[in-house]
């Protein structure tokens, strides 16, 4: 139990960018943080390992995982066809409650972008694609696109991406949410939307570390394709 409390506070410290790439996790220091002792801590490392945040080298240390661009290439296309087989499955499967809960989260997310509370908006948007993912009822898709989700809002914070059109992604969401509710949808309409939605997402991400990459200013196509948390 303290080994999963203790991977909890390290994983939101390195999602939040308290801890960032290749900084080392020294024993003796998070020992007298936390006050435990190194069995706990060891395996609070390797909960860590396995969720790809940190790299354990041996009679080195543990350092946080450095993230490269292509993890980034890695991530963003395999979710965006994972995410739309977990909205695909979760069609026949969404019962009232769920529909009743989606609805109410896009209420919060339109609230959030009249409001322009971006931090709102991304919560809420995180639990709306959770409610399909949930839905789907597959544990095993349900895991995987954990950790991914995971690992892709870490991309963003890490490289301090936040841009975000809110209206497009709010836009997004109403169509995905139609097509759940309605009751004679081709279920892989769904799919091709959820799809789109993230590699809308992963161009526009690209698109911001070509620009890093080259010192240059924004031009205006890119400046249309403002990132969608996904």
């Amino acid at each position: 139990m303290l080994g999963e409390q203790v991977s909890h506070i390290l994983t939101e410290a390195i999602l939040e960018g308290v801890l960032n790439g290749g900084d080392q996790l020294v024993e003796a220091e998070l020992q007298k943080q936390f006050g435990i002792s190194r069995s706990p801590l060891r395996e609070a490392f390797r909960d860590l390992e396995k969720k790809g945040l940190v790299v354990i080298i041996p009679r080195r240390g543990t350092f946080v995982k450095r993230i490269t661009r292509k993890d980034i290439e890695e991530n963003f296309p395999v979710r965006a066809v994972l995410e739309g087989l977990a909205a695909q499955e979760a069609y026949q499967k969404m019962t009232e409650t769920a529909l009743e809960a989606m609805s109410h989260v896009l209420d919060e997310m339109a609230k959030a972008v009249k409001e322009n509370d971006t931090k709102a908006y991304w919560r809420n948007h995180i639990e709306f694609h959770d409610i399909f993912i949930t839905a789907s009822a597959n544990d095993l898709l349900i895991n995987i696109l954990k950790t991914l989700r995971m690992h892709s809002l870490w991309y963003r914070f890490s490289y301090q991406y936040y841009k975000e059109d809110l209206f497009r992604s709010l836009d997004v969401h109403q169509k995905i949410f139609d097509h759940f509710r309605k009751q004679d949808v081709d279920q892989q309409v769904i799919a091709n939307l959820v799809q789109e939605h993230i590699q809308v997402a992963y161009r526009s991400f690209l698109a911001y570390l070509d620009e890093q990459d080259n010192g240059r200013p924004k031009t205006e196509d890119s400046r249309q394709m403002t990132a969608d948390r996904s």
